[in-house]
Formats: C-alpha cells, sequence, structure tokens
C-alpha cells in the first residue's frame, strides 16, 4: 500500500508529470492523503480510479469535538480522512518530528561527497525510506511487522550497537569535535532519531500508560542504534572508498 502526500502531488507538478486540470490515476495499492486531494481540488485535476470512476472530494469537514464545517481554518490540519485537528495535536507533531528528521538525512546527504562516500550515502536513502514508510503505516493503521535497516532486524540491530567492539573492534564512545564532520553529522540523526521517538511516545501514549503504536516506537528506538553503528562502522573505516 503506498502513500500520496501532498508533497508527493507538488513534486509531480514541479516536475510537470502533472498540471492544473489534469487526471490522475490512482491504483486501488495507493492512498490519497485528504492534504493532497485537497491539492489536487486546488489545482482542478481530477482522480480516477482504476474502476474509472471520478472520485468527488468532500469538502465537508468534522471536528475530534463534532461539529462540521465547511472550510479549514489555517489553525487546523487534517488528522485522518475530513476529520481536522488543532496544528498542536501530538499526532501532527509526531508528523512533524518525522519530516524534520527526513529532511535531515536529506540535508546531510546533500553535504557529503558522492565520489568519497558513495555507501554512506546509499545507505542513508535506505534510512531515509524507512523514516519517510513510518508515515504510511501511521496514516493507515497497518502493523509495521518485521524490519531490516542495512541487512539488520531489531534484535541485531540492539545488539551491534550495545556491543561494538564485538563486531567493530571499537568501544563505545562519546563523539566530539575530535571525531571529524562525519560521526558529528550522524550523530546529530542519532539525537534527531531520539526526540522523534520521545515526540512519538506522547502522540502514541494511553492513559493507563500502554502505547498505540509500539511497533513504531520500537522502529524509532532502533533507528537510534543504527546511526551509532553507522558511526562504529565509519570510525572502522567500511565506509572509505577503496
Amino acid at each position: 500500500m503506498s502513500l500520496v502526500t501532498e508533497d508527493d502531488v507538488r513534486k509531480m507538478l514541479a516536475s510537470h508529470q502533472l498540471k492544473p486540470q489534469d487526471t490522475f490515476h490512482a491504483s486501488p495499492k495507493q492512498i490519497i492523503t485528504p492534504s493532497a486531494k485537497e491539492l489536487f481540488n486546488e489545482k482542478n485535476i481530477s482522480i480516477i480510479t482504476d474502476e474509472g470512476k471520478k472520485e468527488e472530494y468532500s469538502m465537508t469537514y468534522e471536528t475530534l469535538f463534532g461539529a462540521k464545517i465547511m472550510e479549514k481554518p489555517e489553525h487546523m490540519t487534517h488528522l485522518r480522512g475530513n476529520i481536522l485537528v488543532f496544528k498542536d495535536h501530538p499526532m501532527i507533531a509526531f508528523r512533524g518530528a518525522i519530516d524534520s528528521l527526513e529532511s535531515t538525512i536529506i540535508l546531510i546527504q546533500t553535504l557529503l561527497d558522492d565520489d568519497q562516500y558513495p555507501k554512506l550515502i546509499q545507505d542513508l536513502e535506505e534510512v531515509v525510506q524507512f523514516v519517510h514508510s513510518l508515515i504510511k503505516f501511521e496514516i493507515t493503521g497497518e502493523p509495521l511487522g518485521e524490519f531490516q535497516l542495512l541487512g539488520l532486524d531489531a534484535k541485531a540491530l540492539r545488539d551491534h550497537s550495545h556491543h561494538p567492539s564485538k563486531y567493530y573492534g571499537i568501544s563505545h564512545f562519546i563523539p566530539n569535535h575530535s571525531h571529524g564532520m562525519i560521526v558529528a553529522y550522524l550523530n546529530k540523526l542519532r539525537t534527531l532519531a531520539r526526540e522523534t521517538e520521545l515526540v512519538a511516545y506522547q502522540a502514541f501514549k494511553k492513559e493507563e500508560g500502554l502505547v498505540a503504536r509500539e511497533d513504531i516506537l520500537t522502529a524509532l528506538n532502533r533507528l537510534s542504534s543504527l546511526f551509532w553503528i553507522m558511526m562504529f562502522q565509519y570510525m572502522d573505516h567500511q565506509y572509505e572508498e577503496k
């Protein structure tokens, strides 16, 4: 199941894959977010399903407190479907944190030398795609299931980050400026992953102390472990172009 977001629509418009008053053919496996539908509507782009049916986009919104409104206020945004929430809602904060983490990974990729660090750039691409997928699992409610990052499952990620001397011949260390820019970049991503995990906990926690999406919280926890692992791999010269 793939997700079509507002950002995806803007990219299609910018690259001229779509133009105002065009038709977007949606497959059964695509979920179009409300904000994407709103942009389609703004650009007079029709959405046609595989069955050839034109999808009508309702401009009626509902709020969590039961109110129905015809226009979306600027201080509110989509939660799911046509449900609007205030922009300081914990779930919106979580989506913003994911967006920030994703954009920082992309920024660091652009700062790396393509010839000197091709494998590191490639590994970060796998990571950014994984981070982006978390929004899909949150919006659709689908379970994340078992996952791997750079060939390591959740258990291996934990083990490698907890016992670096076993796998990389390097003990745990506190990053500082002497370790160089690459370690500084990866450490920044590690701290952002931690911050995102805390924001996610606020979004998914229940009154009784349990969490609604432990799978997403686990993924973010292992993500911060992964950035430690990438630091160890860099210090072990595994990212040097031979």
